[in-house]
């Protein structure tokens, strides 16, 4: 017999586990992951004039023992637009705003590094000196795969966040900085690092992935999030697509393709304007639970709550991801 515990897994009564009790198991922690959020244009402008974007979620964020999403921007006064569609510039005032909601932020995906090297490496260090921790982007290649360690009631978290949408550009590189990539060999690495090196419990590699639009995951991100929980994920959170997906889980172990948008004003139809905050329940023998709250983003792309939405829900032992209606 085997038994999960704050340092991964140990046999019954030997010695590398002086610590144990027996039936221990660690008090609940709870995580909330927010999807695509953009602070440019008019959440930018809300800001500057006092406001607050994510005011609607507060007591959501506040309940939660550790609270992330995916800043879909860089927050900087530097650098140049890339030639893209689409490019993201937050101002660094915004900071404040994501450190009162939020423990962290993903930084690995497609518009981080819209405004190019110099202006991403502006954005870790304004988060470094307003201590708003991130994960999946580095002044370099290997702080871009270091995980983030968050510690709760015990319980050692590690967050790792790659991006697999073009363009590659915005990698790190050895010395240069950028985001995480997503390659199958180096994340099973970064995972079982977590655990082996870093003394990781939970291991939760948050993925940005997928097509525009579709509400079905495609096999590409089915593969890699079975390929993430093999190498000893614990969930797997997704975005990117602008659209919630499907979830299922593997394992026993869930997989949220994608969350959708969270503050998000480029937007053009209803399914881009609904998103979810999702929120894990965690011990030591791993998620044991989530549930989502829906979002709904308004034409200037800023969310509000639908408590009495119902949305998928899900715990250990169902052997379906089920329906309930957000009391909370």
């Amino acid at each position: 017999m085997r038994v999960r515990l704050r340092h991964g897994l140990c046999a019954l009564g030997m010695a590398c586990c002086p610590w144990l009790v027996a039936g221990e198991v660690s008090a609940p922690v709870s995580l909330v992951f927010a999807g695509d959020i953009v602070l440019d244009d008019a959440a930018g402008a809300l800001v500057a004039r006092g406001g607050d974007p994510f005011a609607d979620f507060a007591p959501l964020f506040a309940g939660a023992d550790i609270r992330i999403g995916n800043l879909e921007c860089v927050v900087a006064t530097t650098g140049s637009a890339g030639d893209k569609n689409f490019t993201f510039r937050a101002h660094p005032r915004t900071v404040p705003v994501l450190k009162r909601h939020f423990d962290a932020v993903a930084l690995a995906n497609n518009h981080s590094g819209d405004y190019g090297r110099e202006a991403f490496a502006e954005m870790l260090d304004l988060l470094q000196t307003s201590k708003l921790a991130q994960f999946g982007g580095g002044h370099n290649l290997s702080e871009a795969h270091t995980p983030l360690i968050l510690e709760r009631k015990g319980l050692r978290i590690a967050l790792l966040g790659y991006n697999e949408f073009m363009p590659r550009s915005f990698e790190a590189d050895h010395d240069a900085p950028g985001s995480a990539w997503s390659e199958d060999e180096q994340v099973v690495a970064d995972i079982r690092l977590a655990r082996s090196v870093y003394r990781a419990d939970i291991v939760i590699p948050v993925m940005h992935w997928g097509w525009e639009n579709e509400l079905t995951a495609n096999a590409r991100q089915r593969q890699l999030a079975r390929t993430m929980i093999d190498a000893g994920a614990d969930a797997v959170l997704g975005g990117h697509p602008h659209v919630t997906q499907d979830i299922e889980h593997y394992r026993g172990k869930p997989i949220l393709y994608s969350v959708g948008n969270f503050v998000m004003k480029e937007t053009d139809n209803a399914n881009q304007r609904l998103g979810w905050v999702v929120r894990l329940q965690m011990d030591a023998t791993g998620v044991t639970a989530f549930d989502t709250h829906v979002a709904q983003i308004d034409a200037d792309g800023i969310p509000t709550r639908k408590p009495g939405a119902t949305s998928p829900c899900w715990r250990r032992g169902q052997a379906q991801v089920g329906q309930c209606q957000a009391a909370d």
